[in-house]
Formats: C-alpha cells, structure tokens, sequence
C-alpha cells in the first residue's frame, strides 16, 4: 500500500468513460467495468468516479453501471455526480460505494451535505470544489461542471464544507485539467493550511513529480490522477496503467 493515497479518478459520460482537457472537450477512453479489472490487476488502493454530465442534463446517477462497477471491484469506490436525494445516496452506499462526492448540489443545499455526514459519517463524504482563475489570477468556484460562475470565496467555502461534515476535500483546477502540467500547487497549499481535513490534489498530473510537488509544497493528503493513467503518454493513444508503486514510494518518501 502507498504511503499517501494515489487515486485514479475517472470520467463518465453515461455508460462510458471519458477525459477531458480543462473541462471542456473530452475523448472516449473506453468501458468502466474492462478499466475496473484493469486496475484490480495493478492493485490500485482506491478508485473515484465522476459522472461529469449528471447536474448539467440533470440525470440521475446510472445505479445499473454503479452496481457493475461495485461488483468487479475490489478496492474502496468513491462516487460523484447528480447526487441530489437521500435515497439515491444511500442505494449507492448499499451498492457497494464507501464515499459521495458532492460538488454543485453542496452549493445549492448545505444541508444535504450535513445530512448525509450525520447519517453515514463524515467519512463517507467528500466536498467537490472545481476553481479556475481569473483575468487577475484570483480563484473562482464553479458548479454544474464548470458550466457557472459561483460568487463563492473558494477559501471560505473549503472552510463550510469541512464545518458542514465533509470528511475530505477534492480540489480540482479547471485550468491544469488534462494538460500534463502539474497540479495548481498555490491553491492546493491555500486550502490545506486552513482545513484539518484531508484534501485531495486534482487536475493537470502528467509524471510523478508532480505528485510529489502536491505533498511535499502543497501539503495534499491524496492525488487524484486522470490522464496519466488512462493514456501512455501526452498526446499518445489509450493505455490503462498505473505508476511503479516502488517509484511513487520513493518519491512521497522524500516529501
């Protein structure tokens, strides 16, 4: 097992899965349950899932696919995307998924968050926040997958959730988003000198540097790779893999 958590987060798009490039246009990947078998053979520790067009076409998570991925899975699942009712989160808990990612519907109802952190522990919650700079290089929160402006301090709303019941944050830089880059480490840093949860580093991972560069500077408790391990390469075709555990161990051992 690795010494900080390195987690493949993937994309759906219905029954497919997809990457994007700065949350804008995406390229097929592949099927989720032949990417699940992949990574149960490279003993990957965790998975996250998110279904980045659920809250924009207002569908409800595919409890079918969810259940598909439970049962091939062996490690500990995160899911989110849609997520908007009680009963819905809690048939994906009963699925077999230990942790909702909530995003846009946070920002709408707090108290949805509160709720399910009361009933099934703040564990099993995870606050989403996407950030883009801007013009002047301050940071703005988006929802309905970086479709709206929101007029939040993304400061301030890291703070909420964590008072709110989430058990971790997920941080992800609508700039970096699929360009191999490196993680926004300056925002990264902000967030996690002032929560006492976990915080987990999404968005522009391209070698394991950077995943380096995300403890070590920016302090993150997790990664959260996408194209790294869904392609070989930039610019090169698709390739399930994931880094040599012995390399990423001596990389984090450094941090």
């Amino acid at each position: 097992m690795l010494q900080t958590r390195v987690i493949p987060c993937l994309q759906l798009v219905g029954k497919s899965l997809v990457k994007t490039i700065r949350f804008k246009e995406f390229q097929y990947i592949g099927d989720p349950i032949n990417t699940v078998r992949i990574f149960n053979e490279l003993e990957v520790d965790e998975l996250c899932f998110l279904n980045i067009r659920a809250t924009v076409e207002n569908l409800s998570p595919d409890l079918d696919v969810l259940n598909e991925i439970a049962n091939e899975c062996f490690m500990p699942l995160s899911y989110g995307g849609g997520v908007k009712d009680f009963d819905i989160a809690k048939k994906i808990f009963s699925i077999g998924f230990e942790k909702i990612i909530i995003n846009s519907y946070a920002i709408e109802n707090h108290e949805f968050v509160k709720k399910i952190s009361e009933h099934f522990g703040s564990q099993s919650v995870i606050g989403s926040i996407d950030v883009k700079k801007n013009l002047w290089g301050n940071y703005n929160v988006y929802k309905n997958d970086g479709t709206e402006k929101t007029k939040l301090d993304v400061l301030e709303w890291a703070k909420k959730l964590e008072e709110l019941g989430a058990g971790e944050l997920l941080i992800t830089s609508m700039d970096n988003d699929g360009t191999w880059e490196g993680f926004d480490i300056n925002i990264i840093r902000q967030i996690t000198s002032i929560v006492n949860i976990p915080v987990i580093a999404n968005g522009g991972a391209g070698n394991v540097k950077h995943i380096g560069e995300a403890v070590k500077s920016g302090g993150a408790s997790a990664v959260a790779l996408g194209s790294m391990v869904v392609f070989q390469k930039k610019g090169m075709g698709v390739l399930v893999n994931f880094p040599d555990k012995n390399i990423l161990n001596q990389i984090l051992s450094e941090t």
